[in-house]
């Protein structure tokens, strides 16, 4: 796969804005589970501590996560999901204006444009109470619980002709609406009295990239083995919690990478800031914010920073967290 753009990735189809070659490209080893044959059986703790331990191979570590997904991860649990303390405190979040050439000279062989890294200027301090926030994305299970109790008909276009994706359980659930997204925690928090919602995007920013405003969850320096976006071939999501390499400075997984997540917040313009008016404020001046980057995008949509939000095309591959 090679990444050199010239051109606006939304004016490219899907699979040319993704760098992909017109023939077929594989994902991961077409051996992923004859080459584990010998995780089935396994107890499902020693599962979820291959998945996350660091010194396993990728391949291997997906495979123990899927196999979880189908006979019944520990790590999910839709009415007590899994939350991480986020402490309070005044932080800096945003980008500084005379760092915009910078980001745009790192990226620009994949099509990012200053205007869309200007909407992270500028950098300003803020004060963020302290939260929890959902160790990992909601996944497909979590959502079939919701559309199951609620009859709900927001059916995730991931879902082929709408039917639940049982090898997917413990993947996050992706192309579902931000109405959808604030429907499932107000059911959520309904079903067990506990104040469920989205993160603000100052607090989902906060938490990914800490007191020390990282580049991306775990450091400044991309690295393609530690999420999983374009750069590192998956080409679909993956269980939840199997890059552990890339987890936030608070121990969140998945922040960077596996699918955006849409957050509380409304598009606009940080104080001091300007509008920045690009392909997302076209139909919609105000749209949802998004965070993370996704399987679908390259590394620029990780940075913590990065400001993006829904537009209807397959590429744009969107879900959502919890906070309380």
């Amino acid at each position: 796969m090679t990444a050199d753009l010239v051109r606006n990735p939304n004016d490219m189809t899907d699979r040319d804005a993704m760098g992909l070659p017109k023939g077929f490209v594989d994902g991961l080893p077409a051996d992923l589970f004859t080459a584990n044959a010998d995780l089935v059986g396994a107890a499902p703790a020693a599962l979820v501590d291959l998945a996350h331990d660091r010194e396993v191979p990728l391949p291997r570590r997906v495979a123990a996560a899927t196999i979880l997904g189908l006979v019944g991860d520990p790590r999910i649990s839709t009415f007590e999901p899994l939350m991480i303390d986020i402490p309070g405190g005044r932080v800096r979040l945003g980008l500084p204006p005379e760092r915009v050439s910078a980001v745009v000279d790192t990226w620009g062989r994949v099509g990012v444009r200053a205007e869309w890294i200007e909407k992270e200027c500028p950098d300003h301090e803020t004060y963020v109470a302290a939260f929890r926030l959902a160790r990992f994305p909601v996944t497909n299970q979590d959502y079939r619980e919701f559309l199951v109790d609620t009859g709900a008909r927001w059916l995730p276009t991931s879902w082929r002709f709408g039917t639940y994706p049982h090898h997917h359980a413990n993947h996050p659930v992706w192309t579902v609406p931000p109405a959808a997204a604030d429907a499932y925690a107000a059911w959520l928090a309904q079903r067990t009295g506990r104040a469920f919602r989205l993160p603000t995007e100052a607090e989902w920013e906060y938490a990914a990239a800490g007191y020390d405003g990282r580049e991306f969850p775990w450091g400044d320096d991309f690295d393609p083995a530690r999420l999983n976006t374009i750069e590192g071939g998956v080409l679909d999501t993956t269980p939840v919690g199997v890059f552990p390499h890339g987890r936030s400075p608070f121990g969140v997984d998945d922040m960077g990478g596996n699918v955006e997540e849409y957050v509380a917040d409304l598009y606009r313009p940080y104080p001091g800031g300007h509008v920045v008016r690009d392909d997302l404020t076209t139909a919609a001046p105000q749209y949802r914010v998004a965070r993370g980057g996704s399987f679908t995008r390259y590394g620029d949509l990780a940075r913590t920073r990065r400001r993006h939000g829904w537009f209807e095309r397959p590429i744009y591959a969107i879900g959502f967290r919890l906070a309380c």
